[in-house]
């Protein structure tokens, strides 16, 4: 009865509704718990674990249940079958149905995360499969009011070559020094485009990018998420040891719009806005399928062997954390790679690795 007519069932606690608007579609909800998407399941899920709802499972017809149990027990017409009977439906409300219900539920919740993690991992591979814009000279704007606008300017590599701040939103409003230090700065370090965050203050901030009237030079929105987060890290520390956060956010801002797959490996996939529910799914499963969609997305590219960093090398097919570091000190004492058969000069890199890596390395104007 349960798999054939289980509804899934939520209900507000009364008194805990002025909390709990944003539950508001879930304060009499009621449908088939088979037909139960997996974003309606995790909502319902999160606000019972947040004490706002109250879920429970149960078949549409709880009488028909207990007839059916009652059959093969209570024998009608001896001085015992009201006893029998009453024994029968404690044993099912109070263990039967408990149990039937945790079971269903973990099964339903199963589905969900399973179902969550396939368009968590489709997002991921969205992301990082974004078109890149090249090797340019880009200056990266983090937006913001109060604190100000930080602005980089960095190279074809993607190095810094400048930073500073800017006021032009209040309290402040110096919107004209602003313009003439972005056209400034364009000039100076041969900007070919600009990256403007998504986050506070963003339109503004392109609208003041726009008024420099920047001939030849193009304007772009990017998305800041897992910007922040980066920039606390140990790759970001280990890459700008002298700059502070906010410097940091900036760089990434400019860096994922040349290259959104380099930049974006850097960053834990849960802290780049994925889908709304990854915190209610099982963790487990989704670090291991996200961490499986960024090796993909890395494998599917491919990999510039001379411009890769560190931490995009370790997701190399055959490479790991050290043989990607071996790769960064070996081109760094010997140069730029001339050919993939270097590689096996790489110490501790040997015939096995090399099958398995050297068909998602690239050296562009390499012999070979």
């Amino acid at each position: 009865t349960f798999a054939r007519t289980a509804r899934i069932t939520s209900k507000v606690v009364k008194s805990r509704a002025d909390e709990a608007r944003k539950y508001s579609d879930y304060f009499d909800a009621t449908e088939p718990l088979n037909r139960c998407s997996s974003h309606r399941l995790l909502a319902m899920r999160r606000g019972e674990a947040e004490g706002y709802l109250r879920v429970g499972i149960a078949p549409a017809d709880e009488e028909e249940s207990l007839r059916r149990l009652e059959r093969p027990f209570v024998k009608w017409g001896t001085p015992a079958a009201p006893q029998v009977q009453m024994a029968v439906e404690d044993a099912y409300k109070r263990l039967l149905k408990p149990s039937i219900e945790n079971e269903f539920a973990a099964a339903a919740k199963a589905r969900a995360d399973e179902e969550a993690i396939a368009v968590f991992a489709a997002n991921v591979r969205q992301l990082l499969l974004s078109p890149p814009l090249g090797a340019k000279r880009i200056m990266g704007i983090d937006p913001g009011f109060r604190t100000g606008c930080k602005v980089v300017c960095i190279d074809a590599q993607g190095n810094l070559l400048h930073n500073e701040t800017i006021y032009p939103h209040e309290p402040k409003r110096e919107w004209g020094r602003s313009v003439c230090r972005i056209a400034a700065l364009a000039d100076t370090y041969g900007i070919e485009a600009i990256a403007v965050g998504n986050g506070t203050a963003g339109r503004e901030t392109e609208d003041l990018v726009r008024e420099a009237h920047l001939d030849g030079v193009e304007v772009f929105v990017v998305s800041e998420d897992g910007a922040s987060v980066y920039s606390a890290s140990d790759i970001a520390r280990e890459e700008f040891p002298d700059k502070d956060v906010t410097v940091r956010g900036a760089v990434s801002i400019a860096r994922r719009l040349a290259d959104p797959l380099a930049e974006l490996v850097k960053i834990d996939p849960k802290a780049i806005g994925v889908g709304q529910y990854q915190h209610d799914v099982d963790q487990g499963a989704l670090h291991k399928a996200l961490d499986l969609a960024v090796t993909l997305c890395v494998n599917t590219v491919g990999v510039n062997l001379n411009t890769a960093s560190r931490h995009l090398l370790t997701y190399v097919s055959g490479l790991g954390p050290a043989l990607a570091a071996r790769i960064i000190d070996y081109r760094t004492e010997h140069g730029p790679f001339r050919s993939r058969r270097q590689l096996l000069d790489v110490p501790r890199l040997g015939a096995k690795a090399y099958e398995q890596c050297a068909g998602f390395l690239r050296i562009p104007d390499a012999d070979n």
